[in-house]
């Protein structure tokens, strides 16, 4: 049951206000989620975000065992820290946080923030029109005080605390009114008595308070926290919405679906017309297409698994009661910003199978594999479909949990966990973004259907496969066309029919596909991967064989570090190259993705070439064939 409809895919061209150029905000710059294992010494957690420049809120939760919310704020100092489980006046210590940074925080030796092995999340929301503020003022009791803000629009969210005194955490919610309030430390339902919001709107540069008793005692200090909802202010065009506040209502059956134009990182919902819970769940920890992992503002509970949430590409699916009312606050998962290196979206690397990878990014999509072993299997695994199970790219089976996992996945690493392949594995790791990368996972529908992405730009190959049924995998490529399609797990050629992709090529917010069960099969789940060119990162296209030497230019500076290619016109293996494994002037070990073949380290088919790669006159026709067709996809 779609409740907002938002702005969708990051914008692509700069905005002009008032005939003056206006830099463009991103919700990687604003928001950050960041996980983090304590040390019981001090710490300082990098995530890249602006605090102590910038101004905002740190909310750290820990997750392995009880502990409580801790929020810390720049308009308050970094030691005096707030529980959102307690009603109680703020901690002055030092030892929670103990400093902002221009990229991040710094924690100090409290068990509530950095007790030794515990393991952390942190919540940064920085200061931003239309995305958040943080205000402090003493009340004085006087009935129609107006606080000012400079969130530049309208609040969807505000939630107000004592500092100086006990008292209870009052929220505000577009979706309830200014006649209820709603407590952040409780699990009671809206309320419409001793009203704290004067019965008045917050506007855009003000909220209202009553005469007191509720976030307006006379000599009583308050925070204010102010959430925007749908106000635009992000992307290269300032038009795309990065935070949402809404509500929904679940059937009979206890489901719903919410639509917010875009795919969210972080959600936090309330029961608003009756008890329970503040879950909060995000991406980083698990919150993905089939589950999500929660934990609660209004208690100090540890995490815990949770089926209730579960995300899609334009906003998320709810599985409560029946006939439940809830609250929701919502924010967009980044990045925003197109990158401009490949190094910051791929990486690839070797080692045994219980390596640790860093990455200096937060990786989403894994081909891992073996190079030793009896079977070799290239395997597919990702943040949005949990991490612990995968498709082999050679085989039409379905999503298995018994072909290895990533054990952990934190902001810059990953370790892989042991899986059927034995020891001495290689990973190449993705970083979903604009221009370059996405992922969707889609229900099948068994009729032509478009299914909403947000790669920003028209996609020039995706690759389909079906996670829940034995399927063959099908390639669409620009070079090939909407008709045209290519098993993965097989090296045919091109086949052309109207029933994989409906004869209709995709576009940059939607992709289509037909009525044939490799891409739509009544009520099967699968999974796309969507790559495009992105100019000095990735390059997809194709090229015609002419048996000689043969450079592709694909607009790098420094080479390629991944290359895939195909034969379109004739059968033809898929290859892969890239550098962990070595792309150089001599022999370059390739894997087949359809085929469980030991690597190939004794033939030197491609060659370095800074402006792409170069494709030996001694590679064979699956290759470079004389008149041969190819599709391609580079990564610099």
């Amino acid at each position: 049951m779609p409740l907002q409809a938002t702005s969708g895919a990051a914008s692509q061209d700069a905005f002009v206000g008032n005939g003056v150029a206006v830099v463009p905000a991103y919700i990687e710059e604003v928001f950050s989620c960041f996980l983090y294992t304590g040390t019981g010494v001090s710490q300082t957690i990098t995530n890249n975000v602006d605090i102590s420049g910038k101004g905002g809120l740190v909310w750290i939760k820990g997750r392995n065992q009880p502990e409580p919310s801790v929020l810390v704020d720049t308009a308050r100092g970094a030691a005096n820290a707030l529980r959102t489980s307690s009603t109680a006046a703020q901690i002055n210590d030092a030892g929670r946080v103990s400093a902002f940074t221009s990229s991040g925080f710094t924690v100090g030796t409290d068990g509530e923030t950095n007790g030794s092995g515990t393991t952390y999340v942190s919540w940064t929301f920085r200061k931003q029109p239309k995305f958040f503020d943080v205000v402090t003022y003493t009340g004085n009791s006087t009935a129609g005080r107006e606080i000012p803000h400079s969130l530049g629009s309208a609040p969807g969210m505000i939630i107000v605390k004592s500092t100086s005194a006990a008292g209870s955490w009052w929220v505000f919610h577009r979706s309830l009114g200014a006649t209820q309030r709603i407590a952040l430390e409780d699990t009671a339902a809206a309320a419409t008595n001793s009203n704290p919001w004067f019965n008045t709107t917050p506007t855009s540069t003000v909220f209202t308070l009553s005469a007191g008793g509720a976030g307006n005692d006379s000599g009583t200090t308050y925070v204010a926290y102010l959430f925007a909802h749908n106000a635009g202010g992000f992307g290269l065009t300032g038009t795309d919405n990065v935070i949402s506040c809404g509500t929904f209502t679940t059937d009979g059956a206890g489901a719903a679906t919410v639509n917010l134009g875009y795919e969210p990182q972080w959600v936090m919902t309330k029961n608003s017309g009756g008890t329970g819970d503040w879950r909060m769940v995000d991406n980083m920890r698990q919150f993905n297409v089939s589950s999500s992992r929660r934990l609660y503002a209004n208690t100090s509970d540890a995490e815990g698994s949770y089926v209730g949430l579960a995300v899609t590409s334009t906003g998320f699916v709810a599985d409560f009661s029946a006939n439940e009312t809830s609250i929701y606050i919502a924010i967009r998962r980044g990045p925003m910003k197109v990158p401009t290196t490949g190094t910051s979206v791929f990486a690839p690397f070797t080692g045994d199978d219980t390596s640790t990878y860093t990455t200096n990014f937060v990786s989403d999509m894994f081909f891992d594999f073996p190079k030793a072993s009896s079977v070799y299997k290239t395997a597919v695994l990702s943040r949005l479909t949990d991490y612990v199970s995968g498709l082999i790219t050679s085989s039409t089976g379905a999503s298995s949990t018994t072909i290895g996992s990533v054990a952990a996945c934190w902001n810059s690493n990953t370790t892989i966990s042991p899986s059927i392949f034995g020891p001495n594995t290689g990973t190449l790791a993705f970083r979903r973004a604009p221009s370059f990368f996405d992922e969707v996972c889609y229900t099948g529908t068994g009729s032509a259907t478009t299914f909403a992405h947000n790669l920003g730009v028209v996609p020039e190959l995706m690759i389909v496969k079906s996670r829940s049924a034995v399927q063959q995998w099908s390639v669409y490529t620009s070079g090939v066309g909407p008709t045209g399609r290519m098993p993965l797990q097989l090296g045919n050629a091109a086949d052309y029919a109207t029933v994989y992709w409906n004869d209709t090529a995709p576009t940059s917010s939607v992709f289509t596909v037909g009525s044939n069960a490799t891409v739509n099969q009544s009520s099967a789940t699968y999974v796309a991967y969507l790559f495009a060119t992105c100019a000095g990162v990735s390059k997809v296209g194709s090229y015609t064989g002419t048996g000689t030497t043969l450079q592709i230019n694909c607009g790098f500076t420094a080479g390629a570090r991944f290359v895939l290619i195909k034969r379109t016109d004739s059968t033809g293996d898929w290859y892969v190259w890239d550098t962990a494994r070595g792309i150089v002037a001599g022999n370059d070990p390739y894997l087949l993705l359809n085929s469980t073949a030991a690597e190939v380290t004794s033939t030197d088919y491609i060659d370095t070439y800074s402006a792409g790669f170069e494709i030996s006159s001694t590679a064979p026709a699956d290759i470079n064939a004389n008149g041969g067709t190819y599709i391609f996809l580079a990564i610099a």
